[in-house]
């Protein structure tokens, strides 16, 4: 059922701030917070490791915030992130970016509609590009994201080329997801609460599929119409979440407990 509108709880509020990021300051160190916890968070449930980034539009549209090529995932600093414009260049901070800092450009500029993308290798996600005939495919209800499909882009290489990122741009299309064979995944959302949730949602459904495999049973994937009938509301969803896992993260200590609210 859905929640009371009447009654606006904590982490719709969390949820609210998120999605309206503006070029104030504060608004900006709130950015940089949440995509350092959104990192951090993302190497405590092993979806992260020791490559990997997630990025953050800024408020111009043609810039974003993602994070410099060396430091720790796992212990990710909001003042150390980057911002790079559409061409790769760094705009602000003193680091060097990413290998595959093109990867998230080139989807920016493909993509007006997302704010935040996520480029990792999953061992998970990856196995289902090494697979004859077997794609990935929505399973799990919260999978509905990906109803559209999860195309598999053939480039196995590093995307360190405009060519590369705009060839990926390309595989992405309108989806939310898409596989690099033999290399990794990307996920793209409308913000960086969203991209954390639906990364959670994108390996539970990867993992449930993989166990229907090995067990050597059929796989029934969602049909259209059981996906039709799947009406939680998505920003409540992510807003419950977020706020669940940043406080399992600061009660773990994976982010300190002086960050801000808005997380």
């Amino acid at each position: 059922m859905p929640p009371d509108n009447s009654a606006s709880t904590s982490s719709e509020k969390i949820m609210n701030a998120s999605l309206s990021i503006s070029d104030d300051p504060a608004d900006i160190g709130a950015m940089r917070q949440q995509i350092a916890a959104a990192t951090r968070m993302l190497v405590m449930e092993e979806i992260l490791d020791y490559s990997g980034h997630v990025s953050a539009r800024m408020p111009d549209g043609d810039t974003f915030m993602v994070q410099n090529a060396s430091d720790s995932r796992g212990e990710l600093e909001p003042d150390r992130l980057l911002v790079m414009d559409l061409d790769g260049r760094v705009v602000a901070g003193n680091e060097k970016p990413p290998l595959e800092t093109v990867l998230h450009a080139e989807i920016f500029r493909a993509r007006p509609d997302v704010q935040a993308i996520l480029h990792c290798h999953l061992e998970l996600a990856i196995s289902f590009t090494l697979m004859k005939n077997v794609g990935l495919v929505p399973v799990r209800s919260r999978a509905v994201r990906w109803r559209s499909g999860i195309p598999t882009h053939p480039d196995p290489s590093l995307i360190r080329r405009k060519e590369q990122g705009e060839s990926l741009a390309a595989t992405l299309g309108h989806h939310n997801a898409a596989l690099l064979r033999s290399h990794g995944m990307v996920l793209v959302a409308e913000s960086v609460p969203a991209l954390y949730i639906d990364a959670l949602h994108f390996k539970a459904n990867a993992r449930a599929q993989m166990s229907v495999l090995q067990a050597g049973q059929t796989l029934v994937p969602m049909t259209e119409a059981e996906m039709d009938m799947i009406d939680s509301p998505r920003e409540f969803h992510i807003a419950k979440l977020w706020n669940f896992y940043v406080r399992k993260a600061r009660a773990s200590r994976i982010i300190p407990s002086d960050w801000s609210a808005t997380l």
